[in-house]
């Protein structure tokens, strides 16, 4: 797969400045102009203490790895628009989502332009953050400003880095959980501080279970009514500097438990999630749920259309884009669904509505991201590779598809999950997405 390679002019800093000290945010956009000289906000931060703190916990969960290897540490996106800031990143092995998100009332100051960026997430900047005071006034410029690039002629420092594509495919199935999860849990100023206190040492074997007892929280191997099933628990160390600043939590959960996340409400526009893959092993960027909505095409032009209606952070409604354009339930999922695989959705806890990234309009990534549906596709140009074996009571197909090294048993349609005899699906049983074969069958006998 291959992945973007971008630069930055100039390295990010906390530059020290006669009107004061200003965090200059060096971003690189992937449509930036030719001069990169992209400026999305500039200002004042009216809590530069606590924003440094919510960046040097989000820049903590980017260095971090939670299975070998050997990625070097990747910089987090930020979308600006509609009064707002919001920092994403994934841990290094992709399996923790972050975000920042400063609202209005954290920032003051002028958004010149809506839309998605990378910023420098630079060790010497990241150490300068750590020491901003708690009334240290500090500005914040996320891009380049003209002063910024007048001080930095006849001198370009680039750090090129290789922005890897399955982020965006983090952020397809990041998103897909996020929009499943209901609220299960409501921490007070206290309980949050200590989130971490029943936490048991060293790394989590398995999933273990978050749950209120009275007013106390505890963890346990074994769930109850109300749990919260955490896979790779220890992974909430990552949050060790934002508890005890935190005026209170909000702890979600998809109704499979496939994935949690935790919110905290700091105050001052400040807000910090925390989403946590099944187990530990398993990065968002493997994740496949979204594949049964993406099997038929919409049009391109339906898709430019609303991308084109959309900036930077602006709040996406699917049932009102629905009704407002006179779309069928399915079409407006379908479109979400596709919306998402080329990395344009977030999703919101706090509002329950998701929100648009300005990132390129590039209608290949949906197959290019998603090897399972491209990988259904070429099974389809081979008639002989997908027959029909017969046609069951309630609509249930079944199907032999033609695998790497074998035939393999499909049952898709009626009311029954699909199933396959193929390895992928002996594993997962569904949880990571279908497996090829079964979007094979559900393509050409599809109803």
């Amino acid at each position: 797969m291959s992945d973007l390679t971008y630069a930055y002019a100039q390295p990010s800093a906390l530059a020290h400045q006669p009107e004061g000290d200003t965090l200059l945010l060096a971003a690189y956009a992937e449509n930036a102009p030719a001069s990169g000289a992209t400026c999305f906000f500039r200002g004042q931060l009216r809590d530069s203490w606590l924003t440094a703190r919510g960046l040097t916990t989000l820049a903590k969960v980017v260095a971090s790895r939670f299975v070998p290897q050997s990625a070097a540490l990747r910089d987090p996106i930020v979308t600006a628009g509609a009064g707002q800031l919001r920092f994403e990143a994934f841990s290094s092995c992709n399996g923790v989502y972050a975000r920042l998100d400063l609202g209005p009332a954290a920032l003051d100051g002028e958004f010149v332009q809506s839309g998605t960026t990378n910023v420098d997430f630079n060790e010497p900047m990241v150490n300068a953050l750590s020491r901003i005071g708690r009334a240290e006034p500090v500005r914040l410029s996320v891009g380049q400003q003209a002063v910024t690039l007048e001080r930095a002629a006849g001198h370009v420092t680039e750090r090129k880095v290789a922005l890897p594509e399955r982020w965006i495919k983090g952020l397809t199935a990041a998103q897909g959980y996020l929009a499943q999860m209901d609220e299960k849990l409501r921490l007070g100023r206290t309980q949050a501080a200590q989130l971490l206190h029943s936490l048991p040492s060293g790394t989590a074997k398995g999933a273990i279970h978050l749950m209120l007892r009275g007013a106390r929280l505890s963890f346990s191997p074994v769930g109850g009514p109300g749990a919260v099933r955490v896979g790779g628990a220890h992974r909430l160390r990552l949050l060790e500097g934002l508890l005890p600043l935190t005026q209170a939590a909000r702890v979600y959960s998809t109704p499979d438990g496939q994935a949690s996340a935790v919110v905290l409400e700091l105050g001052g526009g400040h807000e910090f999630l925390l989403a946590l893959s099944a187990e530990v092993n398993r990065g968002f960027s493997g994740e496949g749920t979204q594949l049964g909505a993406l099997l038929d095409e919409l049009p391109a032009e339906w898709l430019a259309g609303a991308n084109n209606l959309f900036r930077g952070n602006e709040t996406f409604n699917p049932t009102l884009f629905g009704l407002a354009h006179d779309l069928a339930p399915a079409t407006v999922e379908r479109l979400c669904a596709s919306l998402s695989a080329m990395g344009l959705l977030g999703f919101d806890l706090s509002t329950n509505q998701y929100f648009y990234r300005r990132l390129p309009f590039k209608t290949d990534r949906i197959l290019r991201l998603n090897p399972r549906l491209k990988n259904a596709r070429t099974l389809l140009s081979n008639a002989d590779d997908v027959q029909l074996v017969g046609v069951g009571s309630g609509g249930r197909t079944e199907a032999r598809v033609r695998g790497t090294d074998a035939w393999h048993t499909v049952l898709v349609g009626g009311a029954d999950a699909p199933r396959c005899t193929c390895q992928w699906f002996s594993s997962h049983q569904g949880q990571r997405g279908v497996c090829k074969h079964v979007l094979a069958a559900q393509l050409r006998f599809a109803a």
